[in-house]
């Protein structure tokens, strides 16, 4: 997972005019692909050849309903196991809105895939068995999206026709879930009772949810205000690639590459670049279709500036008042993404925007009970998909932002510098 992919997709709900990226995740088994089959299903996002091959192959098995997991469980591993283990995105829309979905993976040792998927995500659905309450993995699926900063997470309690649409029962999952969200800093939870397999309070009501007066799933998901925008967030323009002068549409000056993570650079504003603290003018900017009067937030740009100055990779350039803190020691709260536990004689690399700088792990605070919630003694045993707070020394200062603040510039990711593998995933407090 690359930290420079957190970000989020600009949406204008009340419009219509804006796109919606969601996760679904969920314990093993919860129904997260099915859910999604019927979504594209009842949407009409899929072609009647589609639908007609899974109907075939649900008849050949002998199933009294079509599988519409089959829809989203492209890979054969995944189809042999009846298990989702990657990212999966599908795309559909309604009259109100465009939706971007990412099927994340439910067993433990995938969690690296659902953070992933929710990195770039806007909202989280995070789906329960109606027969099994809250389990660890949805405690931790909950946890993480909103330590993400998701702006709603939307519980769907599925398999409601498995204990007869039991209104009660819904209800003591909901008081379970909002007694474990109590003591988290989630923006907006929602609840929906749903059975993904007949399709009630999915995209329709349904015949047999009928004490619901609460929106459908899609209902629910039409109405997610996700309008914060990095766009509205100081100018953060990490340098990935700079240029020499002589290449010809550069007009005899240096360009600076790279992609504006948040805010907005126009031609002729002044900049500052840390982390050496120089000022200077955007003398041009230059999209992937030529010269432009300004750059927003996800746009991949060359910029031009009016001064010479030493500026490589890993550099960042900004915009306004609020300026980015320049550190080479901080504190983190870190997922252990690796199947192999933490080593201290290990030498690690933190990658952080475009700057990979070599880093030590001083010391970890506590480890988060993912079940109550608290920090606990830390034993000094970190392994797979542990949460700690945690302090890093690193060997050169990188520029960023707290991630409460700024997604995009306050985020990284850690690399064992032996194998290449990313180990952990972390976000700067």
């Amino acid at each position: 997972m690359s930290a420079t992919l957190l970000q989020t997709v600009r949406t204008d709900a009340a419009t219509g005019t804006g796109v919606l990226r969601f996760i679904t995740a969920g314990s093993v088994d919860d129904g997260k692909s099915t859910l999604i089959g019927r979504l594209l299903h009842d949407s009409r996002a899929i072609l009647e050849d589609q639908f007609a091959a899974v109907e075939r192959v649900s008849r050949s098995r002998g199933q009294e309903f079509v599988d519409l997991s089959l829809l989203t469980d492209g890979l054969e591993a995944e189809r042999e196991q009846g298990i989702t283990i990657d990212v999966a995105y599908r795309y559909f829309a309604t009259p109100l809105r465009k939706f971007i979905i990412a099927d994340t993976p439910g067993h433990e040792q995938y969690t690296r895939n659902m953070i992933t998927g929710a990195s770039t995500s806007d909202a989280a659905v995070v789906l329960i068995d109606a027969r099994k309450g809250l389990l660890p993995q949805s405690r931790r699926h909950i946890y993480l999206a909103s330590l993400l900063g998701l702006s709603e997470i939307i519980v769907a309690v599925n398999k409601m026709d498995l204990i007869g649409f039991d209104q009660a029962r819904f209800r003591a999952i909901r008081r379970e879930v909002l007694d474990f969200v109590s003591r988290l800093e989630a923006e907006a939870v929602s609840f929906v009772p749903i059975s993904a397999l007949r399709g009630d309070m999915v995209v329709e009501r349904g015949q047999h949810l009928a004490w619901w007066n609460g929106p459908t799933l899609l209902e629910a998901l039409e109405a997610v205000d996700a309008s914060r925008s990095l766009q509205d967030l100081p100018a953060r323009f990490p340098v990935q690639l700079v240029i020499r002068p002589d290449a010809s549409h550069l007009r005899g000056a240096r360009g600076y590459l790279g992609r504006l993570e948040s805010g907005v650079l126009t031609r002729g504003q002044r900049v500052s670049v840390l982390p050496s603290r120089q000022a200077t003018t955007i003398r041009a900017v230059i999209s992937l279709e030529g010269p432009a009067t300004e750059a927003v937030a996800g746009d991949s740009i060359t910029l031009l500036l009016a001064d010479d100055l030493d500026i490589s990779r890993g550099d960042m350039i900004v915009g306004g008042f609020e300026f980015p803190a320049v550190k080479q020691s901080i504190a983190a709260r870190l997922c252990w993404l690796s199947s192999e536990p933490f080593e201290p004689q290990r030498r690690y690399l933190l990658r952080h925007t475009t700057r990979s700088v070599k880093a030590q792990l001083r010391d970890i605070d506590a480890r988060v009970n993912i079940h109550t919630l608290e920090r606990d003694a830390f034993s000094g045993q970190l392994k797979m998909n542990d949460i700690v707070h945690a302090h890093f020394a690193l060997q050169q200062p990188i520029v960023c932002d707290a991630y409460a603040a700024n997604r995009a510039t306050g985020a990284f990711i850690l690399i064992d510098e032996v194998t290449n593998q990313t180990v952990a995933a972390g976000l700067i407090d």
